[in-house]
């Protein structure tokens, strides 16, 4: 499967830029990951392959558990390529929230969006490797 991870800012920080890149290598073995990183809302939607299954990470989302996640979004939910959106500081707009499949949000507290680059990649990861029943995750 081709993951895509679109988000709007770029990375600045070292430690944030390092523990990405430490996901990224784990998931290599389990998909095809790719970031994009984008200045705005309208390039995030340009960056959105035809008939990709869209999950934007919004507030207004569900909140699936781990285990969720990973059999709704991971398990070929859409066909081959799943992209996950990630907005900028103010959220996604409208655009983007009618072009996605799924909402999902992380939870009710407020999480920086860069951050949130992070605990996706982390999450993309647990959930291949509870798809393939491999230690690591622990309900």
């Amino acid at each position: 499967m081709n993951v895509i991870v679109v988000a709007v800012g770029r990375l600045k920080e070292s430690y944030l830029k390092e523990a990405e890149a430490e996901y990224v290598k784990r998931l290599r073995p389990y998909c095809k990951l790719e970031i994009r990183e984008v200045k705005d809302e309208a390039k995030l939607l340009a960056a959105i392959p035809d008939r990709a299954a869209v999950v934007a990470l919004d507030q207004t989302g569900a909140t699936p558990s781990s285990r969720e996640f990973a059999e709704r979004y991971l398990r070929g939910g859409g066909g081959d390529t799943v992209v996950f959106a990630i907005g900028g500081a103010d959220g996604h707009s409208e655009a983007v929230r009618e072009r996605a499949n799924h909402l999902v949000s992380f939870g009710k507290m407020t999480i920086a969006h860069r951050l949130v680059r992070v605990l996706l990649a982390e999450q993309i990861y647990r959930g291949y490797r509870i798809l393939r029943g491999e230690p690591y995750h622990r309900d």
